[in-house]
């Protein structure tokens, strides 16, 4: 797996700044959050765009996603939205980034059947889904707010069926939609693009914390996807944009990946095992009665 940090966790950070923590302490890629506070974002022209993908490139750094705002089962017109998820759409491509992300953004219906959300978001992922295909990049719902579940993400995305579209997997939001970690991975796994990891003290407080410092069932979660033989990118959205008061993410991005590496090795190791015990189970041969 590669592994990679988003920029959520570096508030405005400039960009020669934020690709020297990559390379300094060995990250494969950068999830950039795509707002106006940020050094990339939808208002940069094409120069700004040109200069900043040359950047990561000459790096080796790869631009993991594009994290949008978008939300995709908001209640209104879906011109707004289809609008601001096509200008997403561009900028990745022209980051060179495979994934932009989207929220669902559905409860401002609390109260009423998940289904209108549903049917809203997956109209409008269908409809942006074709553009994104060509552009050569994946629009990946979130697993968050109104459809934090794995569950409550494949129901749109299974609607919409297209391969540019696909899921991205918080596993926060899933842990605290009451997911197990094999329950996400089966629902999400048809679709899924990226995860994030993070890590949090508990559910009523998702202050973020070093990774394997809390309580979120991460070693689960990798487990998971090393069983399957998946082989995409985790991403630690460390969310201190949120929460100033949390320790500085240049000083844990090192420990950090140690932790995801040891859990990943954790795991493939696990799973050899447990293979080799299964082959020799089967070359076993039974008493004569």
């Amino acid at each position: 797996m590669k592994l990679a940090f988003s920029t959520l966790g570096v508030p405005g950070l400039p960009l020669p700044d934020v690709i020297a923590l990559a390379t300094g302490h060995g990250y494969h890629g950068v999830e950039l959050r795509a707002h106006p506070e940020e050094p990339v974002h939808p208002g940069l022209g094409p120069a700004e765009r040109t200069a900043a993908a040359r950047r990561f490139a000459a790096a080796g750094v790869e631009v993991t996603g594009v994290a949008g705002y978008a939300r995709v089962a908001a209640p209104g017109g879906d011109a707004p939205v289809l609008a601001e998820v096509r200008e997403l759409l561009r900028l990745a491509h022209d980051m060179g980034a495979p994934f932009v992300r989207v929220f669902p953004g559905g409860d401002g219906e609390r109260g009423r059947s998940p289904a209108r959300s549903d049917v809203r978001a997956a109209r409008r992922l269908g409809a942006v889904a074709d553009d994104a295909a060509a552009l050569g990049v994946r629009v990946l719902l979130e697993t968050h707010d109104s459809h934090r579940t794995g569950a409550a993400a494949a129901r749109v995305l299974g609607r919409v069926a297209h391969p540019a579209t696909g899921a991205l997997w918080d596993v926060m939001h899933t842990w605290l939609g009451g997911e197990r970690p094999a329950e996400s991975y089966a629902a999400l796994a048809p679709y899924l693009g990226y995860v994030q990891v993070k890590d949090v003290a508990s559910a009523a407080d998702t202050t973020p914390l070093a990774l394997g410092g809390g309580v979120l069932p991460l070693a689960g979660c990798v487990g998971e996807l090393v069983r399957a033989g998946w082989d995409g990118t985790l991403c630690w959205e460390y969310e201190r944009r949120w929460y100033a008061d949390a320790a500085p993410l240049p000083e844990l991005l090192g420990p950090g990946r140690r932790h995801l590496e040891r859990l990943v090795g954790g795991a493939a190791r696990a799973g050899a095992e447990t293979d080799t015990r299964a082959e020799a189970t089967r070359g076993e041969t039974p008493d004569a009665p």
